[in-house]
């Protein structure tokens, strides 16, 4: 993706943030936000508030007049303006259009929108090593996390790194853990300093990136790889470094069905060292 690509992709991601955010706000803290209007493509219920969110999205790139693939979580893999032809490279957007839902539905603070922009290859699906734009955006804080792949990454326009933190006993953690066993995170909490529950992923993993959580798990191994494409990015573009529960590399296909474990942190030491203790669960 040349320069220019960059420029173009990056402003309707962050215009596609502004429009979702505008189209949902008059059901924030609403019942009918709430409303289950269908099944997922993902297997989970579609609430009206997510609906509206991604029917923005796709007003937004078939105003591009260009033509892009799609994945979401509520209609999976797609392509708009398939009709049009174009020279260009194919672009994959993929897109949780509103990151905590529940939040959003009960007006807590903390939801917004994670937008993932990945180079589709010729000869295969794209994956998630293939993401190129990452951004996040808090719809309460108005905060954005940005990155473009190998040239860092940003909040609000201004460059940040992660927490320097190498000790367990120090460390703020967040953690997703709908699902989980408490019994199965004791040995960590009994070892860290602080753990936060938020419920928004994406918007918990950028926190990462410019250190407001030293780490950030999700351990049930069926975290959606669509729901970190972005933050994942804008965490290794800070300097962290993102894992599966074992360590390994998280790269799996960008669609729906793709579920993984993960452990993230914002120095090699600290990560090591809960992998550690998350080996002996």
């Amino acid at each position: 993706m040349d320069e220019s690509e960059i420029r173009k992709w990056k402003k309707v991601s962050l215009e596609m943030a502004r429009r979702v955010e505008r189209a949902i706000s008059p059901l924030i803290g609403t019942e009918e936000a709430g409303k289950i209007v269908k099944m997922g493509a993902d297997g989970t219920p579609t609430k009206l508030i997510d609906l509206i969110a991604e029917d923005e999205v796709i007003n937004v790139l078939k105003e591009v007049g260009e033509p892009v693939g799609l994945v979401t979580e509520e209609s999976g893999s797609f392509d708009i303006n398939k009709k049009v032809v174009s020279r260009n490279k194919k672009i994959t957007f993929v897109v949780d259009p509103l990151d905590g839902t529940t939040n959003a539905i009960k007006n807590i603070p903390f939801y917004g929108i994670s937008i993932a922009v990945a180079e589709h290859p010729q000869n295969r699906d794209p994956v998630l090593n293939d993401v190129v734009i990452g951004v996040v955006r808090n719809f309460t804080t108005r905060d954005t996390y940005t990155a473009i792949k190998d040239r860092g990454a940003s909040l609000n326009g201004n460059e940040i790194s992660p927490s320097s933190n190498k000790f367990l006993n120090e460390a703020s953690v967040g953690a997703f853990i709908y699902g989980t066993r408490f019994k199965d995170l004791d040995n960590l909490c009994s070892k860290i300093r602080r753990m936060r529950i938020l419920g928004a992923v994406a918007l918990e993993l950028s926190y990462v990136a410019n250190g407001v959580y030293d780490a950030f798990i999700d351990i049930r191994g069926r975290l959606r790889i669509v729901d970190i494409a972005a933050a994942k990015l804008i965490v290794d573009e800070a300097g962290g470094i993102v894992t599966d529960h074992q360590g390994n590399v998280i790269n799996g296909p960008l669609n729906v069905r793709e579920r993984t474990s993960l452990v993230a942190a914002g120095n090699n030491a600290l990560h090591s060292k809960i992998i550690e203790v998350l080996e002996e669960l």
